[in-house]
């Protein structure tokens, strides 16, 4: 069995895409699924008539706004291999969420606009990808697009990202009009011809470089300079370096038009790392083909409104899963029946019998799994916690509606449980005036959607006069107490947390009182 399990590990590949928001996450999301004959028609491409919405993004709020909010996983073959998809959200406002997900993958896609290049929440998102020492694959796109110099992109990327950029294949025509893409390493010219929408394969047209040089002219000339430039200071595409996250393989295209998508497709396949030995908590290593092991990272219900469902999403990260086998939670010591497991393809569903190193694995009706929690058959194994972030907002909730407060508090414990805020209790008073913690404000806007829509329960979300919030023991929240003006809370996991209204008053209890509990809560 040993030999078939690290087999299977080899053909996976579980990979997420990040971007800053309308880079073009979404649509490229789409055009793998496309290029790999999941798809029929590529969802993404919203026409003039029916505006069809993204295949990941289910939500309804999501479909509302156009952003990417809830983490989807899809599974697709291409090329012998399977693919995990990771799609994460790209608004920095749930960078959390992100983070989650990105422990859960073993390589990355970039996504950047090649006419705004690095923004903010990029850099934000990248430097989650080196915490976890992630391979990174950049995708320059929309070069479709007037845009800026790819030259001057490279430089950008490695001043501000810190990653030698190593170009696999290179425009061949401007910004805007775009031609095609000279592969790098095999001196191929890919001509592509657009599809209506791009709602189908690009027909993509080999050139020989002799053609290329009449049909294409001063395009090709100067596509060949440029690639004369980047050889002769040797950027090129090194295996070793990407692994090491020393380097990143830059792709150029666009999604929407479908060119370049299938090279990174391949970069995927030939590139990105299969599953390793997952690190365990104590400095070990779980062997991949050892018992079946795996480890929650996002937790989600309600995807099937009609059955108020609860998935838990597990990678598996060695062993063979069979669905009906039955792991055990390690934070409870509690067994857990896998009777109900899925493999999710946005909101659709199909039952999965088996699953190995690399796949995620959604299970259905996860009742008291929560998020880092580990799961193993027989032997025991506890991997990392994911770490959860700092909160920068914060505000109180209530409903509007009093006969509601059962609905209430039901959807609290979820949404809490879900990580879409961190949900904070007074000890003393429970639900009844809770703490809302987020990265960012609309992190409020889905709790309160989620509240209304799926458990009937409006609200009111009224800004709380807090800027800083510090992890506490109960020692320390006994003094907080007697000092006054601070206000002490519990998060959903039993820790107790101190919340101020003003940075400089915590500064100055920090300084005049050093050896009171008051820690930063840090990712990493």
């Amino acid at each position: 069995m040993s030999a078939s399990v690290v087999e299977e590990a080899s053909r996976r590949r579980t990979f997420a895409i990040i971007s800053h928001p309308d880079a073009g996450k979404t649509t490229l999301t789409e055009k793998f699924l496309l290029y790999a004959g999941a798809l029929g028609e590529a969802g993404a491409v919203k026409a003039r008539s029916g505006r069809r919405s993204a295949t990941s993004d289910w939500m309804e709020l999501e479909q509302k706004r156009g952003i990417s909010i809830s983490s989807t996983a899809l599974s697709f073959d291409y090329r012998g291999h399977q693919l995990n998809l990771l799609d994460t959200p790209g608004h920095r406002d749930f960078s959390e969420d992100t983070y989650r997900v990105l422990s859960a993958v073993d390589a990355v896609v970039m996504v950047l606009d090649s006419a705004k290049g690095i923004e903010p929440q990029t850099l934000k998102l990248f430097e989650v990808c080196r915490s976890r020492n992630l391979p990174v694959i950049t995708f320059l796109n929309k070069y479709d697009r007037p845009g800026r110099e790819p030259l001057e992109l490279l430089d950008e990327i490695e001043e501000q990202i810190g990653l030698r950029p190593t170009p696999a294949t290179w425009p061949v025509g401007i910004s805007g009009d775009f031609r095609g893409v000279l592969d790098r390493r095999t001196g191929q010219f890919t001509r592509f011809t657009r599809t209506t929408r791009g709602s189908s394969i690009a027909p993509e047209e080999i050139v020989d470089a002799e053609r290329a040089s009449v049909e294409e002219g001063k395009a090709w000339t100067h596509a060949q300079e440029e690639a004369g430039l980047l050889d002769a200071i040797g950027a090129d595409v090194d295996l070793e370096s990407f692994l090491a996250g020393e380097s990143t393989p830059v792709f150029v295209g666009s999604a929407l038009t479908n060119f370049g998508v299938r090279s990174v497709l391949d970069a995927i396949v030939d590139l990105a790392p299969a599953p390793e030995q997952r690190e365990t908590i104590d400095g070990g290593r779980r062997p991949l083909e050892g018992e079946c092991s795996a480890f929650v990272f996002k937790v989600q219900a309600n995807m099937d409104r009609s059955h108020r469902d609860r998935i838990a999403f597990v990678r598996i990260c060695s062993g063979r899963f069979e669905r009906g086998m039955v792991l055990t939670c390690d934070r409870t010591g509690k067994p857990f029946a896998t009777k109900y497991a899925s493999t999710v393809f946005g909101a659709e569903r199909t039952t999965v019998e088996e699953a190995y190193p690399g796949d995620v694995v959604g299970l259905v009706n996860a009742t008291g799994l929560n998020i880092g929690d580990s799961l193993y058959e027989t032997e025991p194994v506890t991997f990392p916690p994911i770490p959860r972030f700092s909160p920068e907002v914060f505000a109180s909730a209530r409903p509007l509606d009093t006969g509601k407060s059962k609905q209430f508090r039901k959807g609290l414990a979820q949404l809490d449980e879900e990580g879409v805020v961190q949900v904070l209790r007074d000890p003393d008073m429970g639900d009844s005036a809770p703490v809302l913690a987020a990265v960012g404000q609309l992190q409020f806007d889905v709790f309160a959607n989620r509240l209304d829509v799926e458990f009937n329960a409006p609200i009111e979300v009224l800004s709380a006069p807090y800027d800083s919030i510090r992890l506490t023991d109960d020692r320390s929240a006994k003094r907080l107490r007697e000092i006054g003006g601070i206000r002490i809370m519990q998060r959903g996991d039993g820790r107790l947390v101190a919340l101020f209204e003003s940075r400089y008053r915590l500064q100055r209890i920090e300084n005049d009182e050093p050896d009171l509990v008051l820690d930063h809560i840090i990712a990493g």
